[in-house]
């Protein structure tokens, strides 16, 4: 199978990486890559969001198989263009994509499906927007209808900073707040057919104690210990199923996967967040654990034919990610320091999200710079083995989280609202933090 991976960040390292495991892929691709896909992949300069250059490189590399990482091309149309080019492609179509790409749209499919949510209000003007405010009441929950990188959604206790954010966004989705640790699960689609991957736990905010602002994501752990043991299944019958099963209603098959992200509540399980793609950093720690072939389910889904493989299956013990963060994420990132310390450990390795090469060094370019996968027979081993390596990684100015995967605040990470910054980890300073 020769395959083309289409992204640039972590999630495609990670995805490049259990793809160059595959004994089936026999060429493997990625464009624009990184830094680190360059090290297993052949890299090709194109623009991701554009249909036309997505599918016309396909074609001239004679790929089996596309595998759209990020949400910005799935919602620009660039599965259309690969499948109406004859090629299979893992991600949904543009229309389907808009579970993500519209959070007024993904409530409207929930509410047709009955699916388990937080209630909302779609805002326009200012005024409808303070008047959601007050009847939801504190702490408020604002989000950018629109994509926004992960970074679209303000979590408050102060009315006038959720008031702001929805002022300065087009359309907003305000929502009442949903109180319980969050999970994300993975499903993997085919159009009519869905399976779980095992939950994951991510951290959102900037700092530790969730604290500071929401990012795309401060680091991630799988599996979950204190997970319900039915939690899983829960989640395929009252949420996925049933969303699957309204898109397709409205003609708009699902083919890639489908996160959910989940707030555990006191009444159960509600749905935070929909994306049309797997979520970074959760990725990186879900592919490390999955003991079947990837890139066979990745074509299944493609190809409607899913249900004719077997449940995919998960090695034991757990994996870690910590996420080393550039100076002044998430507001204004700094970008072209160089980075060292990159080599991998026997328990540890880093996945590059933000990171360019120039005269042969790796320098700093995004705010997620890097993240590195600790891995271990258990969660606080592989805890362990991610700051082992963390603590060796050079970067001036970086940050990172030191509670990522602790178990006395693993099953706690809620998106709390803003509270004052607290001190956080810098990778340029003495190892305080290992195993904390």
């Amino acid at each position: 199978m020769r395959v083309l991976v289409i992204g640039s960040g972590g999630r495609e390292h990670a995805l490049c990486r259990s793809l160059k495991l595959d004994p089936q892929v026999v060429e493997l691709h990625c464009a624009p890559g990184n830094p680190g896909i360059e090290e297993i992949a052949t890299v090709h300069a194109v623009t991701p969001t554009d249909p036309g250059q997505v599918a016309g490189l396909a074609t001239r590399l004679g790929a089996d198989l596309v595998v759209v990482g990020p949400e910005a091309p799935l919602v620009a149309g660039v599965a259309d263009a690969v499948r109406a080019a004859g090629i299979a492609c893992f991600g949904p179509s543009r229309d389907a994509a808009m579970i993500e790409g519209s959070k007024a749209f993904a409530k409207d499919v929930m509410a047709a499906a009955g699916v388990p949510t937080a209630r909302a209000r779609v805002c326009v003007t200012e005024e409808e927007a303070a008047a959601a405010l007050d009847e939801f009441g504190a702490p408020y929950v604002v989000k950018d209808d629109g994509l926004a990188a992960g970074k679209g959604v303000v979590v408050t206790g102060d009315r006038e900073v959720a008031l702001e954010h929805a002022r300065a966004c087009e359309r907003v989705v305000i929502e009442e707040f949903l109180d319980g640790p969050e999970v994300s699960l993975f499903a993997l689609c085919d159009g009519g057919t869905a399976v779980a991957l095992q939950p994951a736990q991510d951290f959102k905010r900037a700092y530790d104690g969730d604290e500071g602002p929401n990012t795309g994501g401060m680091g991630a752990y799988t599996p979950l210990p204190w997970a319900p043991e039915e939690l899983t299944e829960q989640v395929m019958r009252e949420v996925v199923h049933p969303t699957i099963g309204e898109l397709a209603r409205r003609g708009l098959p699902y083919q890639g996967v489908l996160y959910v992200g989940l707030a555990l509540t006191a009444k159960g399980p509600k749905v935070v967040e929909f994306n049309a793609r797997f979520g970074d950093p959760e990725a990186q720690v879900l592919l490390d654990r999955l003991e079947t072939p990837l890139a066979g389910l990745l074509a299944a889904c493609a190809t409607g034919t899913l249900g004719e493989q077997a449940p995919p299956a998960f090695r034991p013990g757990s994996a870690v990610i910590v996420v080393v963060a550039a100076e002044n994420y998430p507001e204004a990132p700094v970008k072209g320091d160089v980075i060292k310390g990159l080599e991998p450990t026997e328990h540890a390795y880093v996945i590059h999200a933000g990171t360019r090469r120039v005269d042969g060094e790796v320098l700093s370019d995004g705010g997620r710079v890097l993240g590195v996968v600790g891995t271990g027979p258990d969660q606080e081993s592989a805890r362990r083995h991610a700051y082992e390596l963390v603590s060796r990684i050079e970067l001036r100015g970086s940050f990172h989280r030191t509670d990522i995967a602790r178990t006395d605040t693993a099953r706690t990470d809620t998106a709390r609202p803003d509270a004052p910054r607290t001190d956080t980890a810098r990778t340029d300073t003495a190892r305080t933090d290992i195993a904390r």
